[in-house]
């Protein structure tokens, strides 16, 4: 899957003569040139795929130079995924306590991160709940006692704890949840794109009708980060600061609010079928080999 290249297992394989395929693959100039570097043995393990299923065509392309063969543009399976229906209604219902406050949700931040935007933010619009959401529970209690520092009234939802008039932060410290975190959100600013870590996945938020706040980091979803930005479902900002900034104005602007979250919606449809695009892949690659009859893909359509 996208970016796990293996030389050893693709040469295990390719002795044995079972085919591998490459599925969302994406592939940055960023490490284009590290693979290179490796040269041949880079270039070898490219060309032992039986098939590779790009993002986009950027990322084709730099395949395609590293030494792919059979590179089949697919679009990205995240546009696939829904959210889960279960996880949206309990973020909705606890919205709809809040008695009208707005959510600003911080969404999978990493290391450094809640600092940068909580100094952006300085003190939160009193009308605002702040939801912040660590990207890896192993930092939950560091973020935690950040706020706790700041002295911001905190709640922590794996403590059983509901965010009241007097929360000031409401810390997501589970996992599986985040499209409870998206439901309950007014707007989301996407971490991991403020350190140069390349984003985590905006599209989660599009999928389910929230602006997006972006930093200038987003290496690991270039296509994606350009087509919401491009469709008005995204906006992409230069540092933790401004993210704060463009995030507290979004709050107090409805009408740009449910344009941008439109957008998200139509963005996310329009760009679904990747799966099926894989399948129709794989199904080839499957009725290329010497199998017994009964073992073979079922032809298309």
């Amino acid at each position: 899957m996208e970016t796990e290249v293996w030389p050893n297992l693709l040469a295990a394989c390719s002795a044995r003569a079972v085919p591998t395929v490459l599925a969302n693959a994406r592939l940055s100039e960023k490490s284009a040139r590290g693979y290179r570097r490796l040269g041949t043995l880079a270039s070898t393990a490219f060309a032992s795929f039986a098939a590779i299923c790009a993002q986009d065509a950027a990322s084709a392309e730099r395949l395609r130079l590293g030494g792919a063969g059979n590179v089949t543009i697919t679009g990205n399976l995240k546009f696939d995924a829904e959210p889960d229906a279960a996880k949206l209604a309990e973020g909705r219902a606890l919205k709809a306590a809040l008695g009208g406050r707005k959510v600003l949700l911080l969404a999978s931040t990493r290391d450094g991160e809640e600092k940068q935007l909580l100094d952006g933010l300085g003190k939160p619009p009193a009308d605002t709940l702040l939801v912040l959401v660590p990207r890896h529970p192993q930092r939950f209690d560091a973020v935690a006692a950040l706020v706790s520092e700041r002295g911001l009234a905190l709640a922590r939802r794996r403590a059983g704890a509901l965010p009241d008039a007097g929360t000031a932060v409401y810390l997501g410290d589970t996992m599986g949840e985040m499209a409870l975190y998206y439901a309950l959100a007014d707007v989301a600013v996407i971490g991991g794109s403020f350190a140069p870590l390349g984003a985590q996945n905006l599209i989660e938020a599009c999928a389910v009708g929230v602006p997006v706040v972006v930093g200038p980091s987003t290496y690991n979803f270039p296509e994606a980060t350009r087509l919401a930005c491009e469709a008005g479902a995204a906006c992409q900002v230069g540092d933790a600061t401004e993210a704060a900034h463009t995030a507290v104005a979004l709050l107090v602007d409805e009408p740009r609010r449910a344009a941008m979250g439109a957008a998200g919606i139509r963005l996310c449809a329009a760009h679904r079928g990747a799966t099926a695009r894989h399948l129709a892949v794989i199904r080839d690659v499957l009725n290329g080999l010497d199998l017994p009859e009964a073992t073979r893909a079922p032809a298309r359509g």
